[in-house]
């Protein structure tokens, strides 16, 4: 949903705070309607679905919690809700708490609290639309496409493991689809009902790391971790050598005893998880170096699958072109083209150092900038010329792009998409790395990715 402006519900019954809110929220780039009472909210849920609402506890008509409770038993409503109140007591967040609220603002209102618990709120409801747009499409994406040899050897040891609760390391380069087989692993285990909670270790901050992984306790109210949210089903660490030195021993001792202390608690949690984990490096060689704990090393090294680079099996590459046409035509409703024959070998005879990554995103731009039903080997040659140094011929001339017929806001989303997928497969995924080399706060950082629909 590239350009997508969430959708923000400001319900209060005291108009001051209504405009202020609006005006905070208008100037990060959310689309905000506002309502006065309880009718009022009910009709613009109503009329405009929310991706968040920010809801008074005291109103006229009916009260927040009253709301709460009669919107959580609205099957169809999974907008998150961010309760505020000037008379706020412990007792009445966590009543809300438990009635399903995301989180709980006092008045008078914080600035930077606001903003946080907003993006917070925002991002988890724009993961949980996709997950919910994933299960949809799991039967085209858990199967990896390709016929080779290596696809056909893989997918066979996948199903066998699938069968135990044996931990797994996935080690390949970059792109080569690591998450798509361990989705592909979880969707033929036992577990298969259970969540498949992925994350990108190098995203999360070090100083965030224990709260993330392990949730947090404040004052009653509680805010599970990922090891709780991924209890009966898979947890996924992608990048898992990224890992702080803290929180490996952490996830050790939890692993080790199926429990942990939630930041701020004092209760054991026990959890049943399947852990699995990806990596681009031997984690051999970052035992040797210090930089990866030894008996966490040896308690992940169950099972090592390696996932071989694309060059290596390049005779799946018409059949990922093709898939990856389809699936552009049907998600992103963009024009069917199809490549010709002398593309199609031409591809197959590239190195493709991102690999499978890299060739989604070359059918994307080509089915997005190009014209014409066929994808002509010329075409291909120019979008590929600033890699290909080993192509004798120099790419034709092209006329001029057209993107320049766009609108500058389309044109300008193009090229962010494609200037930031650049520098984020060259920064290994890494959002911090990604930060530092565009010059962009990671806060912002964060919403542009997901304004432009780049997943980590």
């Amino acid at each position: 949903m590239s350009g997508y402006k969430a959708n923000i519900l400001v319900v209060d019954d005291e108009p001051d705070i209504r405009q202020l809110v609006q005006e905070i929220l208008q100037d990060e780039g959310y689309v905000v309607n506002m309502a006065g009472n309880a009718e009022q909210a009910r009709e613009m849920k109503q009329k405009q679905p929310p991706d968040l609402v920010l809801l008074d506890i005291w109103m006229p008509d009916t009260d927040g919690i009253t709301l709460l409770k009669e919107w959580g038993e609205d099957k169809n409503f999974i907008a998150p809700v961010v309760m505020m109140s000037g008379h706020g007591t412990i007792e009445t967040a966590v009543e809300a708490t438990k009635l399903g609220a995301y989180d709980f603002l006092e008045k008078p209102l914080s600035l930077a609290r606001l903003l946080l618990v907003v993006e917070r709120a925002v991002d988890a409801h724009m993961l949980q639309r996709e997950n919910a747009g994933l299960k949809q499409q799991l039967a085209e994406l858990t199967e990896p496409v390709g016929r080779s040899a290596f696809s056909e050897r893989i997918k066979e040891q996948l199903k066998r493991l699938a069968q135990h609760d044996t931990r797994v390391i996935f080690v390949g380069e970059s792109g080569v689809g690591k998450e798509l087989y361990a989705r592909f692993l979880h969707e033929h285990s036992g577990r298969k009902q259970g969540p498949f909670i992925d994350v990108a270790v190098g995203s999360i901050a070090p100083e965030n790391a224990a709260v993330e992984f392990f949730g947090k306790e404040v004052e009653g109210v509680i805010f599970p971790g990922l090891l709780e949210r991924a209890h009966g089903g898979v947890l996924f660490l992608a990048e898992i050598a990224g890992m702080d030195a803290q929180i490996q021993l952490k996830l050790l001792s939890a692993l080790e005893s199926r429990s942990f202390l939630r930041v701020g608690g004092t209760e054991q949690i026990h959890v049943d998880v399947r852990v699995i984990v990806a990596t681009r490096v031997l984690l051999e060689d970052e035992v040797r170096e210090g930089r990866f704990r030894q008996d966490l090393y040896y308690l992940l090294n169950e099972v090592i699958m390696e996932v071989i680079p694309l060059r290596e099996h390049s005779e799946d590459v018409p059949a990922l072109l093709h898939f990856y046409i389809d699936y552009f035509v049907q998600h992103e409703k963009l024009s069917f083209r199809k490549f010709s024959m002398s593309a199609q070998n031409f591809l197959r005879n590239y190195t493709w150092p991102g690999n499978i990554r890299e060739l989604k995103n070359l059918v994307q731009r080509l089915m997005i900038l190009g014209a014409g039903d066929d994808i002509e080997l010329t075409e291909v040659k120019s979008d590929l010329s600033t890699v290909l140094d080993n192509v004798a011929e120099e790419p034709e001339a092209s006329s001029t792009p057209d993107f320049f017929q766009l609108s500058l806001k389309e044109a300008r989303e193009q090229f962010e998409k494609a200037y930031l997928e650049y520098h984020f497969e060259r920064n290994e995924g890494n959002v911090a790395k990604l930060a530092t080399a565009v010059g962009v706060e990671r806060t912002h950082l964060y919403r542009k990715l997901h304004a432009l629909n780049i997943k980590e």
